[in-house]
């Protein structure tokens, strides 16, 4: 069983910054893909970052140039630095691990106040 446990989220202003970290509990395999997705009222999860296992990423358009996602392989930890935030960053954000099937942690709110 695999346990992901996220922490950083909070209230910020906008133009401020967070930084989200995840840190991912396995025995045996290794992990594959890690990232970070989030859910705001009423809308479907969306994928923020991702991050293969060598250090390849993918953003989506609207944090591209102000998120940046990195990992840490020996901790089995995947972080999210999120810099000029908006109002429209608002939303639960789950980091998830790939290891021959996805896990996903709780979700850790990230509001962002205008």
């Amino acid at each position: 069983q695999v346990q992901l446990v996220e922490s950083g989220g909070g209230l910020v202003q906008a133009g401020g910054s967070l930084r989200l970290s995840c840190a991912a509990s396995r025995s045996g395999a290794s992990i594959g893909s890690m990232g970070w997705y989030r859910q705001a009222p009423g809308k479907q999860r969306e994928l923020v970052a991702t991050t293969t296992s060598s250090g390849s990423a993918n953003y989506a358009d609207s944090v591209k140039g102000r998120f940046t996602i990195s990992r840490d392989n020996a901790k089995n930890s995947v972080y999210l630095q999120m810099n000029n935030l908006k109002p429209e960053d608002t939303a639960v954000y789950y980091c998830y691990a790939f290891i021959f099937l996805a896990y996903w942690g709780p979700g850790t709110q990230v509001t962002v106040s205008s």
